[in-house]
């Protein structure tokens, strides 16, 4: 099984692949069989081929590459699918729309990696090799967390990004849109919050290019008819777009436009131009409750994600504990201090996305501040995800010293200026087990999966995500669908995987 992994170069791994004499060939007589309900399948197929092919892959009751639903199939999940090529005949068969997703992007790894071009490669034979191939997630989770809100990036390259996640069957695009350094969705009840809020101005505290300040003038925002683009492209490619917009904390650039919203609504604030933690936070009277609900409920009509995340970490509580308002709640609501506070505002806000039929998400350390109807994003130790499971909360394992991607890679000098810390590189990417070793089955069955993290405190551009995020998150992709593989097997599969991303432009970090 290694070795026929290896000549594949199938990033992620199968869960079960064998190799057979022969290969199919794809070319200008080659039609499709498309069963019904696998229509948006061959629609994604002819997409992705086309530019580099010119292939029109047209609909035939006698095609050669069938494409199938069938519920017979249920063993395989949501995600799962069979592929089996033939020197004759190709046929891709799931139970679910998902899975046949998946296997369309396992068919454009088999072909050359010319197929994944841009441009036309009219001097290619499109040759996909014999194989039996049954594959399935061993997590349902498996996401990458791209910050837009420390550093703007425009729509179209988010729709180069799903793609590179639907390369590696990575299912959750998360998308941090709101921070103290900028608001990038647009709410048409608080127009401010973008027209403010999305733009920072030059710092005047410190120098530019510091480890705390940022110093250069940003801005930029989103429409909501992009934001919903975006939404539909990603679906397209079997990757949900979950948005986070932060709250309680995290909020500058939000009382930066609506002062009122926050403990002091007599002073003027700036969209925040330091990096770090801001102490200014929302204040807890129901103005600002009704604020969330709106923006929330804006959230959710552009993004269908069944997870909608609310931040909810790293949230000072000082000005809480000064403002008398804050005090009375507190002590009205018989809480023990206005620490508690913090708690009894996400609950607030986890109940009204449950009565809306979505499931909260927040990042935690232990998840002991959140309610257990919050999913949990455990970052700061390991060994938190097995406690939060053990409490009976979801987990997705996002711990830093592992999924971190805007930590450096190597020790190298010359690489960018990153986060301050011990590396992450590869191999630390790829160890990482989401499941605590210790954990009972129980424990185990709570923890969703991985994702990785990118921050753009010091990541500017889309040359710069990409050096970051790859080849590092072809290894998160590969533990978190295949499980636990052979480090030398996984080095020999991506040797052949960057055949891939240099066809796709992706500068990854060599």
């Amino acid at each position: 099984m290694p070795a026929q992994s290896s000549v594949l170069s199938l990033v992620p791994r199968p869960t079960k692949s064998a190799l057979r004499p022969g290969h199919f060939t794809l070319d200008a007589g080659t039609a499709l069989r498309v069963g019904a309900g696998a229509e948006p399948a061959a629609d994604l197929l002819r997409t992705l081929l086309a530019p580099a092919t010119g292939l029109p892959l047209e609909a035939s009751p006698d095609g050669q590459l069938t494409l199938t639903l069938d519920p017979d199939l249920a063993g395989l999940g949501e995600e799962g699918y069979g592929l089996t090529v033939a020197q004759h005949a190709v046929l891709l068969r799931a139970a679910h729309l998902t899975g046949l997703l998946r296997g369309i992007q396992t068919i454009r790894q088999l072909l050359p990696p010319q197929a994944l071009s841009a441009r036309p490669q009219r001097d290619t034979e499109w040759l996909v090799p014999c194989v039996e191939i049954t594959d399935l997630p061993r997590h349902p989770w498996r996401g990458a967390m791209l910050d837009v809100a420390r550093h703007f990036q425009p729509v179209s390259y988010l729709r180069r990004y799903v793609d590179l996640l639907a390369l590696h069957k990575i299912g959750v695009f998360h998308l941090h849109l709101t921070d103290d350094q900028g608001w990038r969705m647009p709410v048409a009840a608080y127009p401010k919050l973008t027209e403010i809020g999305g733009h920072r101005a030059e710092s005047q505290q410190g120098p530019a290019g510091s480890d705390l300040y940022d110093g250069v003038p940003h801005g930029g925002s989103y429409t909501r008819a992009e934001l919903a683009g975006l939404v539909e492209y990603a679906a397209a490619r079997g990757v949900t777009v979950m948005p986070e917009i932060e709250m309680p904390g995290h909020v500058r650039a939000a009382l930066a436009a609506y002062p009122e919203l926050g403990n002091h609504p007599e002073r003027s604030l700036d969209v925040w131009t330091r990096w770090g933690v801001c102490d200014t936070v929302l204040g807890v009277h129901d103005e600002v409750l009704d604020f969330c609900r709106t923006v929330l409920d804006e959230v959710m009509d552009v993004f269908p994600s069944p997870y909608i995340h609310v931040g909810g970490e790293e949230c000072p509580t000082a000005e809480w504990t000064h403002s008398a308002a804050a005090r009375e709640r507190a002590q009205a609501l018989g809480l023990s201090s206005p620490a508690a506070l913090h708690g009894w505002f996400l609950g607030r806000i986890g109940e009204f996305l449950v009565r809306h039929g979505r499931r909260p998400v927040g990042w935690a350390e232990t998840g002991a501040e959140l309610p257990l109807d919050f999913t949990v994003m455990t970052w700061r130790d390991a060994a938190h995800t097995l406690t939060a499971a053990r409490r009976g909360h979801q987990v997705v394992s996002a711990y830093h010293r592992a999924t971190y991607l805007d930590y450096a890679q190597s020790e190298d000098p010359r690489e960018p200026p990153a986060q301050p810390g011990k590396v992450v590189d590869l191999r630390t990417v790829h160890s990482h087990d989401p499941v605590p070793e210790d954990a009972d089955a129980p424990a185990a069955r709570q923890v969703l999966g991985t994702q990785t993290q990118l921050w753009t405190e010091f990541v500017t551009t889309p040359e710069r995500i990409e050096y970051l995020t790859y080849p590092r998150l072809c290894a998160l992709a590969d533990r978190a669908w295949s499980g636990p593989t052979d480090w030398d097997d996984f080095r020999a599969r991506l040797d052949g995987h960057t055949a891939r991303l240099d066809a796709l432009d992706v500068r990854y970090h060599p």
